[in-house]
């Protein structure tokens, strides 16, 4: 049989770019931190409570288009959120006031991220089974490649023509970009005649289907495993979405620059493509549960190393460790969710994981804030990320596969 191109490459690009735009944008928030606080004299507690009702918004809004994909496909959706955040940027021009921060980036921006992860990985779960880790590591590297690039370009953009309009073009390129790639999602590859892997349909048939219908919602949440990723995914996020928030006012504290301290986040970015790589691929080779181990075990060991970096070139080791275990960590959770459960409903299972990050996203950036306008230093906001770290490590070495009781129960 001759092979033709498979149309779940197109998803996988596309995933690529929304990821890379959206993940891009949201790292930005970092480098603009200083300049809120340079032109208002907002505390940095007010500052990152905006992130956090951004981080809420997405884990919330995840929910719903997780279950609003797994019903009526992904292109409506992203259409809707594309246009969301590069509005909520295009408006951040004008801000001037606290409550236009919390509105806008809280509630516009965060709605535009409510999508990235939830649709783009749901849709290559079901475009791809046996390359499932993978592909969703391919689509990730999008996520390390904004990561690595737009901070750099942002901060370049506030040098040259200043922050209001740094944030005109984030929004204006941003909003372009996402629509647009909205529109080669589809839901999945039985829609357009297909079977995942770009299978012959006799041969992927008997797999396919099984894959298919795997575990109902009511099922997976009267398991002990969808618990368990549920409040290691929430330790994940305290931890991932509070460094990301605070590394760029952390270095500046410690005296760097305001382009080498962007350029701290950046290596994070673009190390994690790597993490994102391999750990995907070893996914599919080792399993879900010993991914998220190897990945877990990288955090632990690059927070303990945070608590003692007072110099430059040891926050850049820092980024180059941290920032693997970043991109594995954002990588495995979406094909971990798909191979507990299935994927009949991976759209809801996997927003209420999600949603469950977000909380700790949501907590972690503001208490860090709070801790750091009490004690004048991050010290007690970073052991506090390792301490969780490390609980999703335990959480995980007792993970366990769903048993055949509790998939009829």
């Amino acid at each position: 049989m001759k092979k033709g191109y498979f149309y779940g490459y197109n998803i996988v690009a596309s995933g690529f770019l929304i990821q890379g735009v959206t993940i891009g944008a949201m790292f930005t928030y970092g480098v603009f931190f200083k300049e809120f606080q340079a032109v208002f004299g907002w505390s940095r507690a007010l500052i990152s409570g905006a992130s956090s009702l951004a981080f809420l918004m997405m884990g919330v809004g995840g929910i719903v288009a997780g279950t609003l994909n797994d019903r009526m496909g992904p292109r409506v959706i992203m259409t809707v959120s594309g246009i969301s955040l590069g509005l909520g940027y295009l408006l951040m021009s004008g801000l001037t006031a606290p409550w236009q921060l919390y509105l806008l980036y809280g509630g516009l921006v965060g709605v535009g991220f409510c999508t990235h992860d939830v649709i783009t990985l749901s849709t290559v779960a079901r475009w791809f089974v046996r390359r499932r880790g993978m592909m969703s590591g391919l689509v990730k590297v999008g996520t390390g490649a904004g990561q690595f690039l737009v901070p750099l370009i942002a901060s370049m953009l506030i040098s040259g023509i200043g922050w209001r309009s740094a944030y005109l073009v984030i929004g204006g390129v941003s909003l372009g970009l996402l629509v647009a790639a909205a529109q080669v999602l589809r839901r999945d590859p039985q829609g357009m005649g297909l079977l995942p892997d770009g299978q012959h349909i006799d041969a992927g048939k008997q797999k396919s289907r099984k894959e298919a219908h795997g575990i109902s919602l009511g099922q997976a949440v009267r398991t002990l495993p969808f618990w368990t990723l549920c409040i290691t995914e929430f330790a994940v996020f305290f931890c991932l979405l509070t460094t990301i928030v605070h590394i760029v006012p952390h270095a500046r504290d410690l005296g760097l620059p305001p382009a080498t301290a962007a350029a701290v986040l950046s290596i994070i970015g673009g190390i994690s493509m790597l993490g994102r790589i391999v750990m995907g691929s070893a996914n599919d080779r080792i399993g879900g549960r010993r991914s998220l181990l190897v990945c877990l075990a990288i955090l632990i060991s690059s927070l303990v190393w945070l608590q003692l970096s007072d110099r430059s070139w040891m926050l850049f080791l820092f980024a180059v460790v941290y920032g693997f275990g970043h991109g594995g960590l954002f990588t495995v959770m979406s094909p971990t969710v798909a191979e507990y459960f299935g994927t009949a409903a991976h759209g809801q299972l996997f927003g209420l994981v999600l949603f469950s990050g977000t909380l700790g996203g949501s907590v972690g950036p503001l208490l860090a804030g709070y801790l750091y306008d009490r004690n004048d230093s991050y010290s007690i906001a970073f052991f506090l990320l390792t301490t969780l770290a490390v609980m999703g490590l335990i959480l995980i070495l007792f993970l366990r596969p769903v048993s055949e009781n509790q998939q009829k129960d």
